[in-house]
């Protein structure tokens, strides 16, 4: 069959950064195409360019075998090409179909039956559920996707780009969309879906294309390979892809209590309610939600940087709740926190790479001296131990990839020798080794006597490394559960707050 989409030699460059070089992609219509490479290797500004968001410096792209140039992503539309990206551009206080029709009708009839029935024929023809009058804001993130989706079809695109489509999705919502990609296949669309997670990729894809540092190392057809295969396509060497569960006798007396932790947003929302739970040294215990359920609020609840309305915390006995994270760390609590905003809450941007070991020993000291010769052999250290990629101590933060700040960040905390260990989304923008690097470090903290809370969004590692996992809805717990007893699809249940599972907090 020929190829309906055909990207040629594509290059494109932001500064001295190539971000691709000679890349190729080529799809057909009734197939699903899945993008695969590691974090900077190229996908998203290669599909960006088809979505007419960036323009190739070299390079030709072709549509049904016309060459197409695109100027903007109307244009992209225009030929039939939609991208759903993983951050949604919806209107919260719109309805379905107010989002789906804006910019392409007007007034009345933006709210008119016909609209309404239009937009209910594509989705029966896809097999999508949707409510054309629900606000967006009513909508559960699996909803939301699907607004987008029929977004995408309802300007007369029948080739779709999804970014990271699941990553959000528990697993019943992603049973759901691969049953709607499959129904989109059967309808002659062609699918391009850009993920990280091999088992999706085996599980829904007909062809595999693989990006390396900006160029295509080949496609393969899903039947014909591996997980390893591609792995080592992606990586350019073989890589052992195996969480260990590492055996470790917890601590009789729990490090970290919690005890009904209640808490509120500025519009006086609860995002934490009711919350309990003990976590014990050598153990890991993990927590699963879909996005917005209280795990950022938690985790900045128990390091001092969000205010409770009620409850307790303790650290070995003692109570820390309502103390700062200086208050905190001078009183010699021994806790170290991985937060998910790695640049607006863990370090500086603008410092280089010593200076942000440093502030750890600022905060607790104060003053005007600081042992900066320590500091550097220190920051040398995780440099090393970390393998970032840098080309000196005193390079400035802000310059390093995001995979590379992130290993500072955790090098630094985990240095510290804590006996708590908070750690939110820490392979996040990781590569596969580095992300396999950070398991290994979490096993070997586990094995030291650490107590490690481990915010997770990868549901297979999260039933891979943990030792018990919390999950948690609406900033309640649904439920503690063992991950050796318990399937991905009770979890989901979970996270959707469709059902409640007494576990054992203690």
């Amino acid at each position: 069959m020929d190829a309906y989409v055909e990207m040629k030699e594509i290059r494109k460059s932001f500064g001295s950064v190539a971000a691709n070089n000679d890349a190729s992609l080529s799809v057909e219509l009734g197939e699903i195409h899945a993008l695969l490479g590691e974090n900077g290797s190229g996908k998203s500004t290669l599909v960006n360019m088809l979505a007419g968001i960036y323009s190739p410096d070299s390079g030709s792209i072709f549509i049904g075998g016309r060459t197409v140039s695109f100027a903007a992503p109307k244009e992209a539309i225009d030929c039939g090409i939609g991208m759903v990206h993983q951050h949604f551009k919806l209107v919260d206080v719109f309805t379905a179909k107010e989002n789906i029709a804006a910019g392409r009708e007007k007034g009345f009839w933006l709210r008119g039956r016909r609209l309404s029935e239009k937009i209910q024929a594509i989705a029966d023809k896809y097999g999508l559920a949707i409510d054309p009058d629900k606000k967006v804001y009513d909508m559960s993130v699996g909803e939301k996707q699907t607004v987008e989706i029929v977004k995408m079809l309802y300007r007369g695109a029948n080739v779709l780009i999804l970014d990271e489509p699941t990553a959000v999705l528990t697993p019943q919502e992603t049973k759901v969309l691969f049953q709607i990609l499959k129904n989109m296949k059967q309808h002659g669309c062609a699918i391009i879906l850009i993920t990280h997670k091999l088992r999706e990729v085996m599980e829904i894809s007909d062809r595999v294309t693989v990006l390396r540092k900006g160029e295509t190392i080949g496609t393969v057809r899903t039947k014909d390979t591996t997980p390893r295969a591609l792995t080592e396509m992606m990586v350019g060497r073989p890589l052992e892809l195996k969480i260990e569960r590492v055996r470790a006798e917890p601590a009789m007396e729990p490090i970290l209590t919690v005890g009904r932790l209640s808490a509120a947003d500025s519009h006086g929302r609860n995002v934490l309610k009711d919350i309990s739970f003990v976590l014990r040294g050598g153990e890991i215990l993990g927590v699963a939600g879909i996005a917005g359920s209280g795990q950022k609020e938690l985790c900045e609840v128990l390091a001092g940087l969000y205010k409770a309305n009620g409850g307790r915390v303790r650290f070995l006995g003692e109570e820390i709740l309502g103390l700062s994270p200086r208050e905190i760390l001078r009183r010699g609590i021994s806790m170290s926190f991985v937060p998910e905003d790695r640049l607006g809450m863990g370090l500086v941007a603008g410092m280089d790479i010593t200076s942000n070991v440093l502030l750890r020993s600022f905060q607790k000291d104060g003053g005007f001296f600081l042992d900066l010769p320590g500091g550097r052999k220190k920051a040398e250290r995780i440099v090393k131990r970390y393998d970032i990629s840098t080309p000196s101590v005193d390079h400035v933060l802000k310059d390093l990839s995001g995979g590379n700040i992130q290993k500072v960040l955790l090098g630094r905390e985990v240095e510290l020798n804590p006996k708590l260990l908070i750690t939110a989304y820490p392979v996040r923008g990781l590569d596969i080794g580095a992300s396999y690097h950070i398991y290994d470090i979490l096993n070997a903290q586990k094995k030291a006597g650490v107590a490690v809370l481990f915010i997770g969004e990868d549901l297979d590692v999260l039933l891979q490394l943990c030792d018990r996992l919390m999950v948690i809805h609406g900033g309640r717990i649904m439920g503690i559960v063992d991950p050796l007893t318990t399937s991905k699809e009770e979890v989901g249940l979970l996270m959707l707050g469709q059902s409640e599972k007494g576990g054992n907090a203690k």
